[in-house]
């Protein structure tokens, strides 16, 4: 304690205090004469001492008009012994006035002998410093913030009573400790002192530093300051200590805190309106949701949709049912073992009616538990075994929120947090139901454009053919590609048609547009020409009768390729109505792209098809395609039409291992529309 400190031995700097004052000393004998003459009573009175010593004092230190009335003074301090203290002018040896505030006393020497002591100085520069000195005084006493002064040890000297009231402990209780006497967070303490300590060793102060800890006045929880610090020197240079200025800005921070995290959720839901629906991929889709909660939102999310609902049925589910779920997504942070005890996308599984997430899609309404117990994890998890594995991850904070569309509860998103100390709050559910009524609506629609397009899809298939790998004198392949997940099925078809006299017709189409329409109207053009090639009419005669087909199918525009083979001739008659032209492949040649007349797809009407004839030898293949095999948005079709061709360059590969060559190297995974792939190749007649 500061009263308990030992007396300070051996010499000090002074202190400049004095220095400011400009504290001038001067000793009269009894008679009045000047015996001492200090240099600061030269520069006060302005006469130097050679010519003030010796002299009366009246006569140079006291201005004519109060002569009488200092002598008087001087003489009952000599008379009393008792001291005097007043102001007066004083008439400068240059003829200027000054007002000069006096302390005056009476010295006894060691022979018996009196004198009188005056100490002088200027008035103005004494009120100066009186009234620094009160202004500083008020101003410590009276600030808002927390203000205190330590010594070069580092104990408090002085204290304000907004830093006793911000410490909890009152002013007194402060001065001779330090601040790891006084602060109960060790830790804050020890970072308060290196700063101290720096300052005070460098003179570099630190301002507006922020600081974290806890202090008596409320131990149980953070606080917040923005912290000054200065190194305090007098005017001489003497390094008396540290002061500090500490400003409570925990409301500041904590509103500072609130606003970043609304800004944060506002940035988060702008975010998930560009990256949730981009296609209407049901997986996709639920990937998305999953990406955009992690990490901003849980530690681990998982989108599971009831599996009714995958199927297009709604489902109602009873108190005592459980939830059949499939699990469409899963994220997490790197590294947690939480991720092991959570559903893999594509798995089924049953949830009993006391699980939590049972609850969410009965109910409809969130499930949150803010802080999850050793008790609870059994009704979070799947099974006993799910459970542990969340234990031993460290799971503490559980939120469920239901995926509505329409009326309908299609599933829950499923948030965990393990790494992410905070439990989830009121503002958390509230982002997570905005988040899921967002995403909901892109979930539904893409559920229901993948139930359609698997209708289409199976539609399609039931209607293209199987034909055998030999017919007609022709080794024969195909392929059909549905377009990537996030695009409609097509109309394009495929077909080989046995026909009188060993020929073969061989075709591809593609109808316009996409869905079960296309594929509707691909069914009825496939059966008219299946029909029309029974009998035996020349390629154009059955492309102007398909023509007319088409224009009464509510307008719908098909392109077509057809090419009837005779292998007794050795030849093939094409028919083209707006598609893409066929590829010759032929040993020891370049593979060639075959000049047909373009002609108008089928339903555009009035314009007339014309037949091209063609050699086919044995050895000879002829490909046909549809136009999803080789076009692209980013190549031009020149581009693709000649690496299709660079592709055929063996004619001898086996027909099934060129089909799937073609289809690996060209078709593009995001490619919106559909592949139709034929090859033919003539056999050699034994």
């Amino acid at each position: 304690m500061a009263g308990d400190a030992e007396p300070v031995r051996g010499p000090v700097r002074p202190s400049g205090l004095l220095d400011v004052l400009g504290v001038a000393s001067v000793v009269l004998d009894a008679e009045g004469r000047i015996v001492l003459w200090s240099p600061q009573a030269e520069e006060l009175f302005g006469y130097p001492a050679h010519e003030a010593l010796g002299e009366y004092a009246a006569r140079i230190m006291v201005h004519e008009q109060h002569l009488d009335l200092v002598v008087k003074l001087f003489a009952d301090v000599m008379e009393t012994g008792e001291g005097w203290a007043g102001a007066f002018p004083v008439r400068r040896k240059d003829g200027s006035t000054r007002l000069v505030e006096f302390r005056n006393m009476r010295l006894l020497d060691d022979q018996g002998d009196v004198y009188a002591l005056g100490l002088c100085a200027d008035q103005s520069t004494v009120r100066q410093m009186e009234r620094d000195v009160a202004l500083s005084t008020r101003t410590i006493a009276q600030a808002p913030v927390g203000l205190a002064v330590l010594d070069t040890e580092l104990r408090y000297v002085s204290v304000n009573p907004a830093l006793a009231e911000l410490n909890g402990l009152p002013p007194e209780a402060h001065l001779g400790r330090m601040p790891h006497e006084l602060m109960p967070d060790a830790e804050a303490a020890r970072v308060a002192e290196a700063a101290l300590s720096a300052v005070l060793r460098t003179g570099e102060p630190v301002v507006n530093r922020r600081v974290v800890g806890r202090t008596q006045a409320d131990p149980d929880a953070d606080h917040f300051w923005s912290v000054s610090l200065y190194r305090l020197e007098d005017t001489t240079g003497t390094v008396l200590g540290v002061a500090g200025m500490a400003v409570d800005i925990t409301e500041q921070h904590r509103a500072a805190v609130a606003a970043e995290t609304a800004r944060r959720r506002l940035a988060l839901i702008a975010d998930a309106s560009t990256r949730i629906g981009t296609t209407l991929e049901l997986d996709r889709t639920a990937s998305e949701l999953a990406d955009v909660a992690v990490p901003e939102l849980a530690d681990v999310a998982a989108v599971d949709l009831l599996d009714a609902v995958v199927q297009g049925r709604r489902s109602t589910l009873g108190p005592a049912e459980a939830a059949v779920i499939r699990a469409l997504a899963v994220r997490s942070v790197p590294g947690t073992d939480a991720l092991q005890a959570a559903d893999p996308p594509g798995r089924i599984a049953r949830y009993g009616p006391d699980r939590l997430v049972t609850q969410c899609v009965r109910t409809g309404e969130p499930v949150m538990v803010a802080h999850v117990r050793e008790e609870d994890l059994p009704r979070i998890a799947r099974s006993a075994e799910a459970a542990g594995q969340l234990g031993r991850a460290g799971l503490h904070s559980y939120l469920a929120v239901p995926l509505i569309a329409r009326g309908e509860v299609l599933g829950a998103l499923d948030l965990k947090r393990v790494r992410n100390p905070l439990p989830f709050s009121e503002d958390d559910l509230l982002l997570a139901r905005e988040l899921a009524a967002r995403a909901a609506i892109q979930i539904d629609n893409a559920r229901w454009y993948q139930n359609a397009r698997d209708t289409a899809l199976t539609l399609q298939r039931s209607m293209l053919p199987s034909h055998p790998p030999v017919t007609g004198g022709l080794e024969v392949a195909s392929r059909y590609q549905p377009a990537g997940a996030g695009a409609e099925v097509g109309g394009d078809w495929f077909d080989v048609i046995p026909l009188d006299g060993a020929k073969t017709a061989l075709v591809v189409g593609d109808v316009m547009g996409s869905g079960i329409e296309a594929a509707a109207t691909m069914g009825r053009l496939r059966t008219a020409t299946h029909t029309l090639a029974s009998l035996d009419l020349e390629p154009t005669r059955l492309l102007e009768h398909l023509d007319k087909i088409t224009d009464g199918l509510d307008h719908s525009i098909a392109t077509c390729v057809y090419a009837v083979h005779d292998p007794e001739l050795r030849q093939c008659r094409i028919a083209n109505a707006g598609h893409l032209p066929p590829v010759r492949v032929r040993p020891g040649r370049p593979p060639e792209l075959l000049e047909l007349p373009t002609g108008a797809p089928l339903g555009v009407g009035g314009v007339a098809f014309s037949t091209t004839t063609v050699d086919l030898e044995p050895g000879d293949q002829l490909v046909l395609y549809t136009d999803g095999l080789v076009e692209t948005r980013q190549h031009p079709l020149d581009e693709r039409l000649d690496a299709l061709l660079a592709l055929l360059d063996d004619p001898e590969r086996p027909l099934q291992e060129c089909c799937d060559l073609l289809l690996r190297k060209l078709h593009q995974p995001e490619n919106s529309d559909d592949v139709a792939l034929l090859i033919a190749r003539v056999l050699t007649t034994p």
